[in-house]
């Protein structure tokens, strides 16, 4: 045995870079939700004093940015190793499904994706691969850009819907259709309406997508 080794000197911590602040705040972010999470919760995980993450991040959007960059490049690495084929409509249904996939992986996973700016250029090599597959199908560029952004911006808002309606990982119930039904008890459409838009989510999504996707092959893409 060494000299010395017999005393607790104290370890001094990690160094705390963007990428560790970042993925300490996914996880925390399953734990309190986005209105729980902040630069002090997280400090006190990583345990450091507060101040030591601003020197990497200005504010809370700021993180919000890369967290949800880091989310994208997750994405991006286990869409990549997936083969993705097809003509241009399975493609785009198979990016959207694997974007509501992952956010689904976080609690308000879709809040904290949407609204934010990237902090790098991770998005563009998905994005360059989608919209070249989309112009390989007969889109133009400029329509393809549209077709892309359309059914993302489904994928984005279906999910931020799910996750506000449907039960948490800290143990909601979810929305409470019986309570529902009783007060729209004089509106018999829109009380019925509630189980296709409250429940079987997956259904849902999917049915929308592929909505979504006849309806810019339809009016986007230049007839033959």
């Amino acid at each position: 045995m060494s000299a010395g080794s017999g005393h607790n000197e104290p370890v001094p911590p990690a160094k705390i870079d963007r990428h560790r602040v970042a993925d300490t705040a996914l996880r925390l972010l399953n734990d309190v939700g986005l209105d729980g999470l902040s630069l002090r919760a997280i400090a006190k995980e990583l345990d450091v004093k507060a101040p030591a993450l601003y020197w990497h991040f200005k504010d809370k959007q700021a993180m919000l940015d890369e967290m949800a960059t880091e989310m994208l490049r997750r994405m991006t690495a286990d869409m990549t190793a997936a083969t993705i084929s097809g003509d241009w409509s399975a493609i785009l249904t198979g990016a959207m499904r694997g974007l509501r996939e992952h956010l689904l992986r976080y609690r308000d996973g879709a809040k904290v994706y949407s609204g934010t700016r990237f902090t790098d250029t991770s998005y563009a090599e998905p994005m360059e691969r989608m919209l070249a597959a989309l112009v390989a199908g007969g889109f133009t560029p400029r329509t393809a850009a549209r077709a892309w952004l359309t059914a993302y911006s489904y994928t984005i808002g279906y999910v931020i819907e799910e996750q506000a309606m449907g039960p948490d990982p800290a143990g909601g119930e979810g929305y409470d259709l019986e309570a529902r039904a009783e007060r729209l008890a004089s509106f018999p459409h829109a009380s019925a309406a509630g189980d296709e838009m409250f429940r079987e989510h997956d259904a849902g999504f999917e049915d929308g997508l592929a909505a979504v996707v006849a309806g810019v092959g339809a009016v986007l893409r230049p007839a033959d």
